[in-house]
């Protein structure tokens, strides 16, 4: 980043560029072409002073590893005192299904106190934040804006900015953060699945996407009013540390990262987190996304479509308790291959042709779309349901969509944190 930038955020107290003596390298996660990256969470060296002889909080789900061990369980062999747990959709042990209802509940493990943060609860409320000293955040996100753990992240940074709570966010790696594609949201479109005017593959690290919100003034008035009047002050002892990114070691935007546990029941492997920018948009549809099958967002259909077709029958499982198509023979595609060539084929862009040919092919165009139009609320937009209907190809869509991403792709650069992929 370059120092004109960090300037202008005095809210970011300091962002870790590097190791320091003694921070090793645990064992590697994943490989670029060139090294071994190495998350945030794993750079102990570099944040544990942060923590000795406060009171932590920790916004974290089963993707919180250092090494093999889970954040939690790592922090307090050091001796970190955690006095609660915050978790996003899905859980803080990432068994829940999509939209299922969490509850406040105690860690079976260690007794400690669980705040969910999903449903009508989305916030963290001054008084879940008074015991607490530091808010951690580490999660495990895909890089796709209807990905909810970003939501989830801005509510949070909000709330330690309005409650003047410190918040250490620990960077993970983008697995689709090697491209940037798709419609800009509209903000009338605004939701948990999309909250910010970017694109689905918005192409930032969770640290990357904290210093775009704060710098573009894209969180509540009393957030914004507080991180405007940090970058005209001098910051003092009482003031520096409001929010501090410990980054990845020998990560770039070109890095193919291989994660080591998957973000949530139904992202089971890299062909699926890497086809889910494209294949998500089936959630707006009565298709089933494969759901219930051992293949979510790598298989898709319904049984409408030709019987000519490759056929599955979803079937409620641990990860997919409720869905379309349940129990049902669906007709539709498997999106087979590893995941270097699912990556090869995607080509660094949304595929639109996916859902674009299962309206071609489905046999009621009317009942195609679901009735609560949720396919605008994952475009961003109610345009994209609109050309699909009239028959656009995808030339004359991704043509309609590119002065809102080139006009992106130049606000992004402002906060890279990582060597990028052009």
């Amino acid at each position: 980043m370059q120092l004109s930038v960090m300037k202008r955020f005095i809210l970011f107290a300091s962002i870790a560029l590097s190791a320091l003596p003694g921070c090793s390298q645990t064992r590697p996660l994943a490989a670029s072409e060139h090294s071994q990256i190495q998350p945030g969470a794993e750079r102990m060296a570099v944040y544990l002073p942060l923590l000795k002889n406060k009171k932590i909080g920790i916004f974290a789900n089963q993707t919180s590893l250092v090494g093999n061990s889970h954040l939690v369980d790592t922090l307090r062999t050091y001796g970190i005192r955690i006095v609660k747990i915050f978790g996003p959709e899905h859980g803080f042990r990432g068994a829940a299904d999509a939209g299922e209802k969490v509850a406040n509940d105690l860690d079976a493990k260690t007794g400690i106190p669980i705040i969910s943060l999903y449903g009508n609860h989305k916030k963290p409320t001054a008084a879940d934040l008074a015991d607490i000293d530091i808010l951690v955040f580490d999660i495990q996100d895909v890089g796709v804006r209807f990905y909810t753990f970003i939501s989830s992240l801005e509510y949070v940074l909000e709330a330690c900015l309005e409650n003047h709570k410190p918040l250490l966010i620990l960077d993970r790696p983008n697995p689709n953060g090697f491209y940037v594609d798709g419609p800009v949201l509209d903000k009338k479109f605004q939701s948990f699945v999309g909250r910010q005017p970017i694109p689905i593959v918005y192409g930032l690290t969770m640290g990357e996407y904290a210093l775009m919100m704060a710098g573009e003034n894209w969180l509540s008035d009393k957030a914004n009013a507080i991180n405007a009047y940090n970058k005209t002050t001098t910051p003092t002892a009482d003031t520096a540390f409001h929010v501090q990114i410990i980054k990845c070691n020998n990560y770039t935007h070109s890095s193919k990262y291989i994660l080591p546990v998957m973000p949530s029941p139904n992202l089971k492997n890299m062909q699926s987190i890497y086809l889910y920018p494209s294949t998500c948009f089936f959630e707006g549809t009565v298709l089933s996304e494969g759901r219930g099958t051992d293949h979510p967002f790598q298989v898709f259909g319904h049984p409408s479509l030709p019987g000519n077709l490759y056929s599955f029958t979803p079937m409620p499982n641990a990860g997919a308790k409720n869905s379309k198509c349940f129990y049902q023979k669906c007709y539709g595609w498997f999106i087979d291959g590893s995941p270097e060539e699912i990556r090869k084929e995607l080509a660094g862009k949304i595929q639109l042709k996916y859902l674009l040919e299962a309206y071609k092919l489905f046999p009621g165009k009317d009942s195609f779309f679901l009735k609560n139009n949720f396919i605008n609320k994952l475009a961003g937009n109610d345009r994209l349901q609109q050309q699909v209907k009239d028959g656009k190809t995808e030339v004359e869509i991704r043509k309609s969509w590119q002065p809102e991403l080139d006009e992106y792709k130049m606000i992004r650069k402002k906060y890279l944190l990582y060597p990028d992929f052009e």
